[in-house]
């Protein structure tokens, strides 16, 4: 005779995490090594003391906009599509991804 098993009364979990859209400022064109520059492509418009959020390869982080430059001039803020260079705290690659943080 064969025993009766019980099944599961739990249904499976249909809640979906909430998935919170952050505005794209650009993407990392270029680092600098040495320097610790990344050259960033905008995409939106940026200025200083703005936070932003580095992320790419599994690894992120966030920062204050402290300076940038563009051909080599300090400037406050940046319009879309520019290229600025600005000094990060942690290595960036090209191809990462740049969001207002």
């Amino acid at each position: 005779m064969r025993k009766k098993t019980k099944k599961s009364t739990e249904k499976p979990s249909s809640k979906k995490k909430a998935v919170v859209k952050r505005p794209l400022l650009g993407k990392v064109t270029h680092y600098y090594d040495k320097i610790k520059v990344a050259v960033i492509r905008l995409s939106a418009p940026l200025k200083k003391g703005d936070t932003i959020e580095i992320e790419g390869g599994g690894k992120s982080f966030k920062q204050q906009v402290a300076s940038m430059e563009k051909d080599h001039v300090k400037i406050v803020k940046a319009k879309k599509r520019d290229e600025v260079g600005m000094k990060v705290k942690r290595k960036a690659r090209e191809g990462d991804r740049v969001f207002k943080g």
